[in-house]
């Protein structure tokens, strides 16, 4: 059961942590919408419920019907990708346009939810295909996975969010990877996408401005760089220990999206490093148990799958905290089950949910859990016996109820004679 304990506990531990960096990173950007302080806060909260409820109903599903789901996530991805670019539905968020607007406060990114069908479709494709051993050759293995994931790809770039698009791409290469494709091939993918992402850079005068702020320590010409500097501010000031919880001093206008993708910073300003720390070995205990989860199971699609939800959010975790860290040019996506947003936050739970279902049906769990439901029933049938056998010894027969040295003493006097008294 490590496994199970592993993924549910630490991505509860994230997803409270987070919830709580939440409620400290987002009150004063609240209050200066002229919002309650505790405005975003709540949202994530019924995003975080509303998750919880589709990680047990994923946890609980049969490996059948995840299978099953694959392709109507996948068509309902895509449509909703496509109403993005559709005029008066989708919305554009800090120069992207990659939302559609629910009407009032609430809008949904169906990019997030193309992550999950790309894991879940991929995954299922690989599995029939490895079934009928045809993953030996090239063309099976890059058809049609390869122009599938491409054409998400498209999709996503004509709203101009490269970050989402790189989140996919590792998915895709996650997948070749365990589906064992030779180097040769994973090279030649691998080249093809780096040279399309530089074409993209070098076409954006945006992504190129990001790209020149790496390593940064002054805002530099128009303050450029002045979210990536203000970040490596924030972790500075932190200290060992931080500065207390809701002392951040950089969330007071200082430092863009500090809710959203630059949470990472405000946590090492208010937790110190003992808290980045902390965040770092959670994260690390999930990659750890989607990777165990993958390796010992012997059905492909739950290796797929696994392996695809471990790259998928792992992946994303170090292209996060590489940004804040300045090691990585700003990509705009958020910590997965950390940062605010409610789109980010359902399928990832979701995904949860999955390598949980896939850690209960490992043979050495599904043995302890068989012994566990077993010995339950047992072990309260003899307690029961033993408590019952000492509540009646307790109240013992109606005549009996007096202290022993009474009875005794009744005893001996019956014994004795009239005569001798």
């Amino acid at each position: 059961m490590t496994a199970y304990y592993l993924i549910f506990g630490s991505a509860l531990l994230i997803t409270v942590l987070g919830l709580v960096m939440v409620y400290s990173a987002s009150m004063i950007k609240a209050l200066q919408l002229s919002l309650p302080g505790a405005y975003f806060f709540k949202k994530q909260f019924v995003a975080a419920v509303l998750g919880s409820i589709l990680m047990y109903a994923a946890a609980r599903m049969p490996v059948k019907l995840h299978r099953a789901l694959a392709y109507p996530i996948l068509a309902g991805s895509v449509f909703l990708m496509i109403l993005v670019q559709v005029p008066g539905i989708g919305v554009a968020v800090n120069g992207n346009q990659n939302w559609i607007s629910l009407g009032g406060p609430f809008q949904l990114q169906p990019s997030e939810f193309g992550k999950l069908a790309l894991v879940l479709w991929g995954a299922d494709l690989l599995a029939r295909k490895s079934d009928k051993r045809l993953l030996t050759q090239w063309k099976h293995m890059l058809v049609p996975l390869v122009p599938v994931t491409f054409m998400l790809l498209g999709i996503i770039m004509l709203g101009g969010d490269m970050g989402t698009a790189i989140i996919l791409s590792s998915i895709l290469f996650g997948l070749l990877w365990l589906a064992g494709a030779p180097t040769r091939l994973f090279a030649g993918v691998l080249g093809v996408a780096l040279f399309i992402g530089a074409i993209l850079i070098k076409t954006s005068p945006n992504r190129m401005g990001r790209l020149g702020c790496l390593f940064a320590t002054d805002p530099g010409p128009d303050d450029q760089c002045w979210q990536a500097v203000h970040g490596t501010y924030a972790l500075a000031s932190g200290g060992f220990f931080g500065s207390g919880l809701g002392a951040s001093v950089e969330k007071w206008g200082q430092l863009p999206e500090a809710h959203t993708d630059f949470i990472f910073a405000i946590t090492g300003e208010e937790l110190g490093l003992a808290g980045t720390l902390s965040v770092l070995v959670l994260f690390a205990a999930l990659g750890y148990a989607g990777i165990r989860v993958a390796g010992r199971t012997e059905e492909p699609f739950v290796r797929y799958a696994a392996g695809g939800v471990t790259t998928w959010i792992t992946a994303q975790a170090v292209i996060n905290i590489g940004a804040v860290l300045g090691l990585l040019p700003i990509a705009g996506v958020p910590l997965p089950l950390f940062s605010y947003g409610g789109s980010a936050l359902l399928p990832t739970m979701f995904a949860i949910g999955l390598l949980i279902a896939f850690a209960r049906e490992e043979p050495a769990a599904r043995a302890a859990l068989a012994l566990r439901q077993s010995t339950g029933p047992r072990l309260l049938g003899h307690w029961g016996a033993v408590f019952g056998r000492k509540r009646a010894a307790a109240k013992g027969a109606p005549g009996d109820r007096e202290p022993a040295r009474w009875k005794t003493m009744r005893r001996r006097a019956r014994a004795r004679s009239s005569g001798e008294r």
